[in-house]
């Protein structure tokens, strides 16, 4: 699980087990829209889309996906995608918010925001790469 994903689910389990019903709704959506994502076999086209699954239309630089679950007034839950070229691997951020209150917000916002939380997995990617790399040539042979 990636460390900034841990944070938020342990806080929803806490929330969860002290009665707290909205925080139960939360993390039962955010578990059937990261399931989802696992079923795919391989990263959706936009002639791909279902009520789940959508192509972002207000997305900036990456073209990103929303994961979303079924109407609920008082808990919006959406997994927004990025599906890296040549590879397995999907970058999800999570957004959530109170509907009444998220309005269209989200959907002017999160374009933006979604490159952002991008930007910052690709430079974590750099930088782990630039860490493996510098760690093999460090050592000293004894022959």
């Amino acid at each position: 699980m990636d460390r900034r994903v841990r944070p938020l689910a342990l806080t929803h389990r806490r929330a969860g087990e002290a009665g707290d019903e909205h925080a139960d709704r939360q993390l039962d959506y955010i578990a059937a829209e990261l399931q989802l994502l696992r079923e795919l076999d391989i990263a959706p086209g936009r002639d791909h889309e279902t009520a789940q699954l959508k192509w972002v239309r207000q997305r900036r630089r990456y073209e990103v996906w929303r994961v979303s679950h079924r109407f609920d007034e008082a808990v919006a839950i959406r997994l927004i995608c990025w599906f890296p070229p040549d590879s397995d691997t999907v970058v999800v951020t999570v957004f959530g918010g109170d509907k009444k209150r998220i309005g269209d917000a989200f959907y002017n916002s999160v374009g933006t925001r979604a490159d952002a939380a991008i930007d910052r997995w690709r430079k974590q990617q750099d930088e782990n790469e630039d860490d493996e790399s510098d760690g093999g040539g460090d050592e000293q042979s004894d022959d």
